[in-house]
């Protein structure tokens, strides 16, 4: 179930899109001296609590970076106890994400993912989709430069079908060929854990998006840290280089 979010002040501008790096589930573990399951296990109640007070606050999409491609290359016991998270995560929160109006997609290549998984989450995303009040992107099997790679071999394969003109190729057209499709680009982006890397995310679509850090890890993040976000998206001026 997501949790309820705190009444927190309003704010004159609320980002459409917030995309998030969901970093410190691990070090969170270590510092707490539990093993790196139960990190993972907060990071989902994290998301419960950051998807609600996004929904409230009126945000329109979030994307998560829930497991890059990158991270097939952790042990293999602990690949697999997120691959069983996640099933059970899809699982558990349907009825929670249903009922609260929230629409979940996947962007990455989810057909690499073990089967059980991949059914939990194929339901889920069924179940959700005609959902309105905010779409959540779970960015699994993701990668920034294969999200191009695949976008670029289906505008070649486009073209060569005479389907599309190379002329006719723009910056709204690239658009609708990334997994993010007609969506709007990340307003904000945020990382917790105190790093300030982007490790291989919307590569295309954060071009002009505004960058916040937090050293909080990510299972200890709440509503006051987003709406400590929010209000540093607020103080800054966005120019997109004019």
């Amino acid at each position: 179930m997501i949790e309820r979010a705190l009444h927190l002040p309003a704010l004159d501008v609320i980002p459409k899109h917030v995309a998030i790096i969901m970093d410190g589930n691990r070090r969170w573990a270590r510092e707490h001296g539990l093993p790196a399951t139960e990190g993972h296990r907060l990071g989902v109640r994290a998301l419960r609590r950051t998807a609600r007070a996004c929904a409230d606050a009126g945000v329109e999409v979030l994307t998560v970076y829930t497991f890059s491609v990158e991270n097939w290359q952790r042990e293999s016991s602990e690949v697999e106890i997120l691959m069983h998270l996640m099933q059970r995560a899809a699982i558990s929160e349907l009825a929670s994400l249903y009922e609260e109006g929230v629409r979940v997609r996947i962007i990455g290549r989810p057909e690499s993912l073990p089967l059980g998984t991949r059914r939990a989450l194929d339901r889920l995303v069924e179940k959700t989709s005609s959902n309105t009040r905010l779409t959540l992107n779970l960015a699994i099997n993701y990668s920034g430069r294969t999200e191009l790679q695949d976008a670029i071999v289906a505008l070649v394969n486009d073209v060569t079908a005479g389907k599309l003109s190379s002329t006719a190729i723009d910056d709204q057209t690239i658009s609708r060929y990334l997994y993010t499709g007609n969506l709007p680009d990340p307003d904000l982006l945020i990382r917790t854990s105190g790093e300030f890397r982007i490790s291989n995310f919307l590569l295309y679509q954060i071009a002009y998006s505004e960058f916040w850090s937090t050293p909080v890890r990510w299972p200890d993040f709440d509503a006051e840290h987003l709406h400590e976000a929010f209000t540093e998206f607020n103080r800054r001026k966005r120019r997109y280089g004019r």
